[in-house]
């Protein structure tokens, strides 16, 4: 009979493993020999690894695709009650659907849960190299670098470690599910227990914005208790350095629209007299952010929490990497005069996503267009709210004599206001911090330090957004993320890629952190 969390799976020598049990030199296990056990047995199953993660890759996870999504959550609640973990779908309605799983480990003392997400960035496929965005295709190194499609490792056999499977999501984000699933392999099939009670939440809709988060936070907020969160998505540092990030920035999204003529008109007869609305859009824009980066939105930055003294010193223990990568980029200058990346990304930020107006090379013509279009995305740091970065948005475009409507305005809107701009808001949400000297961050880093190579680098805030703050919110416990993806795996773009290497690493990481993160834990105990 298979035992109900999956502890008794696979075991070759099971008189020796319940010895060890009985002993209580399972429950001992290092960092360094979890990190070990996971090694090597990876290195005996990495053709089944890699045949369980193009599985799943291949299965479309778009968010707004609900057929597929829900085709990713079914095999997802398969690949956790392989490893004897007890499943259930959170559902609310109009949202797609989370994915529970959860593993007792008996005398643990704590409980966490780690957390990823399924779903993924819109996609081009024409813009893909080779099978396209939902075909994974291994190739021996980057693309950038030249990098030749090669095959999947058959069984017995090893992938190289700088090899790159390409597919959308492949590091963003369910590397990092397949991952932390293989860990649990490796510490099972040893005969090993993880020292904290782990609960899984694997979500449908973090790409879209997460619009349903919170209400399935809320729906069900008794079976998600536990003492911390584990944010399991985003890159290792620029250096290559595994990093322990305790914060992520906030987010919202904007689509603006700006009306000219209600019909193309021809450039030469009524240049100089028709308002030409891509023009009157950039003029838009470039009254919202300087040059070098600064936004000049009258009122943005009051509400930015001061950095504290910890945060200001993790800054200045980062490896320097910005000149390595100004190179790589073929970057002349970067903003704020060249400063830090790693202080940049402590600060919010106004980027433009995209513009169109009218058609350009092969599509150009000499016309004024009906239409200009721009999308852009703030980037929040802790204590700034969508909503009051909306309102000082609006009050910005009305103060310069826009008249703001957030629907197609009527002709007669247009005949009686010269400038008119529509202004659709996504839903987004606030940056989340956790405090570096918090008791869950303490025990997190000497976890991940306990058999690594090297000690992990202490970041205070990562520069992608994720809506870790509902955890702390309405779940009332720290989060702290743990990124698991090589940085330069285009993500959210075309060709995005995961490095092999990463991925074998982070299967190490996951076992030793769950081998060891009850024993570094001090604090509150959830039963």
């Amino acid at each position: 009979m298979r035992h109900r969390y999956g502890w008794m799976t696979r075991l070759p020598a099971l008189p020796l493993v319940i010895a060890m049990a009985a002993t209580g030199l399972a429950a001992q296990q290092s960092g360094a020999e979890a990190r070990a056990v996971a090694r090597s047995w990876r290195e005996g199953h990495e053709a089944a690894i890699l045949r369980e993660f193009t599985t799943l890759l291949s299965i479309p996870n778009i968010a707004t695709d609900s057929v597929n999504i829900r085709r990713n959550a079914d095999l997802l609640m398969q690949m956790l009650r392989r490893r004897g973990a007890t499943t259930q779908l959170l559902e609310v309605e109009g949202g797609p659907p989370s994915v529970y799983g959860e593993l007792r480990a008996p005398g643990a003392m704590r409980t966490i849960v780690l957390y990823a997400h399924y779903d993924g960035q819109p996609v081009d496929p024409a813009q893909w190299e080779g099978g396209g965005p939902f075909t994974p295709v291994l190739r021996d190194k980057a693309l950038y670098q030249g990098g030749r499609t090669i095959p999947f490792p058959r069984d017995g056999a090893r992938a190289d470690g700088e090899s790159r499977i390409y597919a959308r999501s492949a590091s963003d984000d369910k590397g990092s599910i397949v991952a932390m699933l293989t860990a649990l392999d490796a510490l099972q099939a040893s005969g090993q227990r993880p020292s904290v009670n782990i609960k899984f939440f694997f979500e449908g809709e973090e790409e879209a914005g997460s619009a349903h988060l919170e209400a399935i936070l809320r729906k069900y907020k008794t079976l998600l208790t536990a003492d911390a969160w584990l944010f399991c998505d985003g890159p290792v540092h620029q250096s290559g350095a595994q990093q322990v990030v305790f914060g992520l920035r906030g987010v919202t999204g904007l689509e603006l629209t700006v009306y000219g003529p209600t019909r193309p008109l021809h450039s030469g007869h009524y240049g100089n007299w028709a308002p030409n609305p891509g023009m009157l859009l950039t003029h838009l824009l470039a009254s919202m952010r300087s040059d070098d980066g600064e936004i000049l939105i009258p009122g943005f930055y009051d509400d930015v929490r001061p950095l504290s003294a910890s945060e200001r010193e993790a800054i200045r223990a980062l490896p320097e990497v910005d000149a390595g990568l100004r190179s790589s980029l073929g970057l002349a200058r970067t903003k704020g005069d060249n400063a830090l990346l790693a202080e940049r990304i402590m600060r919010p930020a106004l980027n433009l996503r995209g513009i169109r107006s009218g058609g350009v090379q092969e599509l150009g013509s000499n016309t004024i267009s009906t239409l200009a279009f721009a999308s852009i995305d703030f980037r929040l740091v802790p204590d700034q709210s969508p909503e009051h970065v909306r309102e000082l948005m609006e009050r910005h475009v009305r103060r310069l004599g826009w008249h703001v409507v957030s629907d197609t305005p009527s002709v007669a809107e247009r005949q009686q206001h010269p400038r008119i701009v529509q202004l659709q808001w996504e839903s987004g949400y606030p940056a989340q911090r956790a405090a570096m000297d918090d008791p869950f961050s303490r025990a997190m880093v000497a976890a991940v330090r306990d058999g690594a190579e090297r000690a992990p680098l202490l970041v205070p805030t990562l520069g992608g957004s994720g809506p870790s703050y509902l955890f702390t919110k309405v779940m009332g416990v720290p989060v702290v993320t743990l990124p698991i993806a090589n940085y330069d795996n285009n993500q959210h773009a075309a060709n995005e890629n995961l490095r092999v290497q990463n991925l074998w690493n982070a299967i190490e990481l996951y076992a030793g952190l769950m081998s060891r993160l009850g024993r570094e834990w001090g604090g509150p105990v959830v039963p």
